[in-house]
Order: C-alpha cells, then sequence, then structure tokens
C-alpha cells in the first residue's frame, strides 16, 4: 500500500497532507489560495494520485510560505509512499498541449533533488497569486520528493495555459515515473542497487 500521511506546522503555516500513489486521482484541497487549489486538483486527477489536503497560512501576508509550503509537504508525502523506490519504473516524461501552450516535463525519481525550470510569464499574477510562486512550488517538491525535474516551456501566450500545462506535464511524468514496473518488480531501478547512496 503506497500511501503516507504528513503534517507541518510552522509559526508560518500548518498543514496535513495524504498520498495514496495507487489511487484514481480523486482529490480534496483546500489551501486558502483558489489557483493554486486548481493546479493541485490537476496534479491529483492526472497523476491518479489520491490527495488529501488542507492548509492554514499567513495569507494576510501573502502567498508564498502556504505555496512553498504545500510543495514540501505533497513532496514528502510522495516520498514516504514511495519507499525504497523498489519496483518503480523510475523515469516519466510528458509533452502537454493546452491550446497555444506546449510545455514538456521529465522527472527522474532517482532521490537526487534537482530543478530545470525554465518557464517565464509575461503577467505577475493569476488571480491574487504571484507567478513567481510556481517556481517556488516546484522547487519545494522536488526538494522534498527527491526528483530531478525539468519543466520547459516551449511556446505559450496565455499564462493561465502555460502554469496549467506545467502541473499537468509534471501529473503524466509522474505516473509514468511511480507505476509498477512488471518486468522488474522486486529490484530498485539502479545499477547500484539503491537510489541515492
Amino acid at each position: 500500500m503506497r500511501k503516507a500521511a504528513v503534517e507541518r506546522a510552522t509559526k508560518e503555516t500548518r498543514i496535513t497532507a495524504e498520498v495514496d500513489l495507487d489511487g484514481t486521482g480523486t482529490y480534496e484541497v483546500s489551501t486558502g489560495i483558489g489557483f493554486l487549489d486548481h493546479m493541485l486538483e490537476q496534479l491529483s486527477r492526472h497523476s491518479l494520485i489520491d490527495l488529501k489536503l488542507q492548509a492554514e497560512g499567513d495569507l494576510h501576508i501573502d502567498f508564498h510560505h502556504t505555496t512553498e509550503d504545500t510543495g514540501i509537504v505533497i513532496g514528502q508525502a510522495v516520498s514516504e509512499a514511495l519507499g525504497d523506490r523498489r519496483g518503480i519504473r523510475r523515469f516519466g516524461s510528458a509533452t502537454i498541449p493546452m491550446d497555444e501552450t506546449l510545455s514538456r516535463v521529465s522527472i527522474d525519481v532517482s532521490n537526487r533533488p534537482y530543478l530545470i525550470w525554465r518557464v517565464e510569464f509575461s503577467r505577475p499574477k493569476l488571480g491574487e497569486m504571484d507567478t513567481e510562486l510556481f517556481k517556488e512550488w516546484f522547487q519545494a517538491f522536488a526538494q522534498n520528493a527527491g526528483v530531478t525535474l525539468h519543466v520547459e516551456n516551449a511556446y505559450g501566450e496565455n499564462n493561465h495555459h502555460i502554469v496549467e500545462s506545467c502541473y499537468k506535464g509534471l501529473a503524466r511524468a509522474l505516473r509514468d515515473a511511480i507505476e509498477s514496473d512488471s518486468r522488474s518488480s522486486d529490484d530498485v531501478p539502479s545499477t547500484k542497487g539503491v537510489l541515492n547512496a
């Protein structure tokens, strides 16, 4: 059962999250940030990871702490649910078209965190959310999930489409990478026999 529950409590945020990596893409998400909720719902639905997340943060200051900390907590939950990462495919990639936009995401569930972010926005905000915070979310997720993550927007004009295609790309790439490999179900997918040793 690849499930995990994580709690994080600081002076800035209080967050609980539960994931089931072998779910059906059902979600209950509440961060207090409408656009972030929408993106996390996309992540759950298209990865088929069940996600329950409740966040309370210092939104009276700004959205930074809540955004970053949800990335931290979801990343930690995914990492915990993966265990020793035995029997997974490890690698995944997705190219996502969304109207005029095309984004590419590649992932290595290697237990070696790294982010390459090649995404630019033409507007400072989407709704009330600062567009610069999306990189912070992906960085926090990659660091805490223990994944190497490359996110690139090839082209696009609509900022909503750009960021949504990135989250959907992450979802589909992650779905492929954590899927059980029927040809190697008992092995850690590394010649070292262990990931990040």
